[in-house]
Parts: structure tokens; sequence; C-alpha cells
């Protein structure tokens, strides 16, 4: 084989290999960015549900303090008559 053909052979077996070492590389990448954004969604969906209970604690603890509150108005209100 020639020079010119050994080195044009080198270059694409370097070349070659620069490609799939990139494409490796770039899908490990993407990898971990999927695994990052599932990591994140269940965070969030985590938060979202923990915010949809304190809300429903939150209703229930003003019901009762709007019912208490309406106790105490009745029970002055009849004392006042």
């Amino acid at each position: 084989m020639s020079r010119t053909s050994k080195a044009v052979l080198g270059l694409s077996v370097v070349l070659t290999a620069a490609t799939v070492a990139g494409v490796h590389l770039k899908q490990r990448q993407d990898q971990q960015r999927l695994r990052d954004g599932v990591i994140r969604d269940i965070e969030r969906q985590n938060r979202k549900k923990e915010n949809i209970r304190l809300l429903g604690e939150q209703i229930i603890l003003t019901e009762q303090l709007e019912a208490e509150r309406e106790k105490m108005v009745l029970a002055k209100g009849s004392q006042k008559t």
C-alpha cells in the first residue's frame, strides 16, 4: 500500500473512532438528562401531592374555626338578650 493510502486509511479510522466515541458520549449525556428530568418530575408530583394534602388540612381547620366563631357569636348574642 502506498503512503497516501495508508495515511487516508489511518485518518478514516481515527475519524470513525472519534465519531463513535462522540455519539456514545452524546447518548450518555442524553440518558442522564432524561433521568434527571424523570427525577424532577417525580419530585414535583410528590410536592404537588403534599401541597394538596396540606390544603385539605387547611380547609378542614378553616371550617372548624368558622364553626367555632359562629358558636361564639351565637353565644354572645344569647347572653345579650
